[in-house]
């Protein structure tokens, strides 16, 4: 998501919400003063859709202006003629419509006259100038008619279309409000000290101290305060934040760690400082997301390519209502009447209101359906996508470890050898006991009484039971108890080994009566959902930190088209970036660190609710329940989404067609002749279609 703010120079008072990611450990910084402001030439719509900083000031004017704009609206002629009554008349009153309509130009009509000026210095004319073209006209005419004899003014026109327009890129900030914490996320990963050893012994200190060749000590359930090599212990330590590794990565002298993971064991590492800062994994992967997010390219909104081409064709049937009156009867008061209305009537009241309505309206949908928007853009994008990449690791699966198969020996029953092996682990807290405990709480199983529970380092556990030894454990159990599983056993752990999964054997009385399969728990959704996206004749893909025998069970199992397998997180990046070389256009959905670079470099991200908070700061959007059915959801409200924008573009622009041919005075010579108030009604009119149809998308059906 890049952040593309342009503050308006009337802003006085709410700045861009880019908080600066700066960080105690010398990581990679970025402030709301790194991103430049556009390059003359450059496309600069943000000045409309993206003061996501601005949404307060819009608030703000819009409800000063509503107030202001009763009295005006109240001692309109031409309201009280319509509605049948007649405002108190006292002296100076009729000053009262005036006066504040110049307020209300002033105060809640300045900041669209400051915006237009991007668009006109890079002649690119959209909503802003075709709206300052408008309120300027109406202001200019409505002030000389207090001093010349021209006719109607259009001082209530000027002030409703101000305050139209107000409310509409107050709902448009509300909706596309965006946060910037990707990289303070990141950041947050890494501890606030280290614990280094010294000669004298151990000392805290802040871990932008540490220097390459210092030796810390990371305590269990300690963060590694930096990239190294393990000297002394051994621990599991937890990578997936970073990897992708499902399972904890066991750790002994030799073994590199990777800075902002965590010592997930029961076990203490003394770890060689390889390297800190700008230097660290973490680091990098920072300066990927950055990448990543300002390689973003501009979208221009269908409301701005609408607004500019009604400003041209305003500009064009303003023109040749001069010339063609001009010549057939003379330049008059008339024919500049006539000219004021062409362009007053081209004021985008519904215009203005067609996208911000659909996007509070889809926004609010979305959420009722698990769906969090945070990037306007991406939804947009959705209908265009052509490969759907999903993270493995608590994306597809649950990202936890959880029992997927079981073997029995000769006169054991599955649930009764589970319920054995959950009393065995029933001490223990490593994510294998935890997983064996939970799958015979699934199945309410009855556990048997056990005793004299002895833990093996680095082979299982022992215990007793109705007054036999039990052992639960991996191979090297086996080879220190120097037996062989029965056939059906072994030929098991043979299938479970090729894809990828863990198997732990139960022993009773000398012989292997059971075998566990363990691994990352597929979430039941992800089947349906993959096949909703193949009908929908969209590819699905599937990036993986884990083996290649892991990546290719589950993508067999949920019918995934193409899987990566070991992918790094750099690598995430790239495979992103290579297939939008094809020509195709990408989501990714993530809930990692390790995919922050993917979500921020696709067309889409989408990131799993249930995530780390920096996939959800890279992501456009995000699944609150973290069910993968919700991809689905998310490209239907997409379609829906961009029909109703359709549709609220035609109605918005459509009464132009008529209006704006009758204003200029193309059926005058039969007698027809648009008058304002008339041309007023018709916007109007608009407006409320507009409204309506746009209410009309909450009964789109998203369901799966």
């Amino acid at each position: 998501m890049e952040h593309k703010h342009t503050a308006p120079a009337a802003e006085e008072e709410v700045h861009d919400g880019h908080e600066q990611a700066a960080t105690h450990h010398q990581v990679h910084q970025t402030t709301a003063h790194d991103h430049p402001r556009p390059a003359d030439g450059e496309h600069e719509h943000a000045h409309h859709a993206d003061h996501t900083g601005h949404e307060e000031m819009f608030r703000r004017r819009f409800w000063v202006s509503l107030l202001l704009s009763i009295p005006v609206l109240a001692y309109s002629p031409m309201l009280q003629e319509w509605l049948g009554f007649t405002a108190p008349v006292f002296p100076g009153s009729q000053w009262i419509t005036p006066i504040f309509a110049v307020i209300v130009f002033a105060y809640g009509g300045l900041p669209f006259l400051q915006m237009a000026v991007p668009e006109v210095r890079n002649r690119q004319p959209g909503m802003m100038t075709l709206i300052s073209l408008a309120i300027t006209v109406a202001f200019v005419y409505s002030l000389a008619t207090i001093f010349v004899e021209l006719g109607e003014n259009f001082f209530w026109e000027l002030v409703t279309l101000i305050d139209v327009m107000l409310l509409g890129h107050w709902l448009e900030m509300r909706s596309v409000r965006q946060a910037s914490g990707a990289l303070n996320e990141l950041a947050r990963l890494m501890p606030d000290t280290a614990e280094r050893i010294t000669n004298g012994g151990v000392e805290e200190i802040p871990v932008s101290a540490l220097q390459a060749g210092d030796l810390v000590l990371v305590r269990p359930g300690a963060s590694v305060p930096a990239d190294g090599e393990v000297m002394e212990g051994h621990s599991d330590v937890n990578e997936a934040m970073i990897t992708g590794e499902s399972r904890p990565v066991r750790k002994e002298p030799g073994s590199p760690v990777i800075g902002g993971t965590i010592n997930d064991g029961d076990g203490s590492l003394r770890v060689r400082v390889t390297a800190t800062g700008e230097q660290t994994a973490l680091a990098g992967i920072m300066r990927l997301v950055q990448e990543a997010q300002q390689s973003k390219s501009r979208t221009q909104l269908l409301a701005d390519k609408a607004a500019g081409w009604l400003f041209y064709t305003a500009l064009a049937v303003a023109g040749l209502t001069v010339l063609a009156w001009s010549v057939a009867v003379g330049f008059d008061i008339n024919v500049l009447k006539r000219v004021v209305t062409v362009l007053v009537i081209a004021c985008p009241h519904a215009l203005g209101l067609a996208i911000p309505l659909v996007v509070a309206i889809t926004t609010a949908l979305a959420a009722r359906n698990g769906i969090l928007i945070r990037d306007r853009l991406a939804l947009e994008a959705a209908r265009h996508i052509d490969v759907v990449i999903f993270d493995k690791t608590g994306t597809l699966t649950r990202g936890e470890q959880g029992v997927v198969g079981l073997a029995t020996g000769e006169g054991w029953g599955e649930d009764q050898a589970l319920a054995l092996a959950a009393a065995v682990e029933g001490d223990s807290e490593h994510v294998i006991a935890q997983a064996i405990r939970q799958a015979a709480a699934d199945k309410q199983l009855p556990l048997p009484a056990v005793s004299d529970f002895e833990a093996l380092k680095g082979r299982g556990v022992k215990a007793s039971s109705d007054g036999r030894s039990v052992y639960l454990g991996g191979p090297r159990l086996l080879e220190q108890l120097a037996i062989e599983p029965p056939p059906a056993i072994a030929s098991f752990a043979t299938s479970a080994g090729e894809k990828g999964q863990a198997v732990i054997y139960l022993v009773a009385d000398g012989q292997v009566v059971a075998a566990l399969a363990l691994a990352d728990v597929i979430r039941p959704e992800s089947r349906t959902a993959i096949q909703k996206l193949h009908e929908m004749g969209l590819e699905v893909a599937m990036l993986t930190g884990d083996s290649q025998a892991v990546a290719q069970a589950v993508a067999r199992e949920l019918n995934i088209d193409h899987y990566f397998a070991e992918v790094l997180p750099e690598d995430k990046d790239k495979k992103v970036a290579e297939l939008q070389k094809q020509g195709k256009q990408v989501a990714m959905v993530g809930d990692g660190v390790n995919d922050a670079p993917a979500l921020a470099r696709a067309d889409i991200g989408i990131a799993i609710g249930s995530g780390t908070d920096v996939a959800v700061e890279s992501a456009g959007l995000i699944l609150v329940k973290s069910n993968p059915l919700d991809v689905v959801k998310i490209l239907r409200l997409s379609q829906a989404s961009y029909g109703k924008m359709i549709q609220n573009l035609v109605w918005a622009t459509g009464y132009n067609v008529v209006a704006l041919p009758l204003a200029a005075g193309i059926l005058a010579p039969v007698g027809i002749d648009l008058s304002p108030a008339v041309g007023a009604l018709l916007m109007s009119l608009s407006t409320i279609v507009v409204a309506i149809n746009a209410q009309l998308l909450r009964r789109a059906t998203l369901a799966v």
